[in-house]
């Protein structure tokens, strides 16, 4: 990958809960607003989610389209959103939910550089932690190194 897929106008910190749609909503909104997805992308989204969990464990969901919705993506891209008040993804809970968007095959380096980052639950902790966005980009900013 030439660009970075993260930067930190993508990445947000809410105190709140939310719906596991209202948390997909931003994620795909985050995306179309960086360019890397259409209007399109949200519906995409649910229908993964329709079809197969995008929970994975450790607190965190990464929602993102289907094979058959290749069309709906312009760029590769990655939103962040961590929810403090946690999210009930289909009786799971979720803490972080990252939005993905991966033009032709990209999207499995970048979700080989997620799988990294919340497999350590030690980083993990760390991500909890950050007080800011600013903070959060940082520490996820190693998915830009590939």
């Amino acid at each position: 990958m030439a660009r970075e897929v993260l930067n930190v106008g993508q990445v947000r910190i809410h105190g709140g809960s939310v719906s596991r749609e209202d948390a997909m909503k931003e994620a795909a909104d985050i995306l179309q607003a960086a360019g890397a997805v259409t209007g399109a992308y949200f519906d995409a989204m649910q229908q993964r989610e329709e079809t197969v969990s995008t929970y994975m464990g450790n607190e965190l969901a990464i929602p993102h389209g289907t094979n058959e919705t290749k069309e709906t993506i312009l760029d590769s891209a990655l939103s962040v959103v961590r929810y403090d008040g946690g999210v009930d993804w289909d009786g799971n809970p979720v803490t972080f939910v990252v939005g993905i968007a991966g033009k032709g095959d990209e999207h499995l380096e970048i979700l080989s550089q997620i799988a990294l980052v919340f497999s350590d639950e030690d980083e993990v902790a760390k991500l909890k932690q950050a007080q800011t966005p600013e903070e959060l980009y940082t520490l996820l900013s190693t998915v830009n190194a590939s």
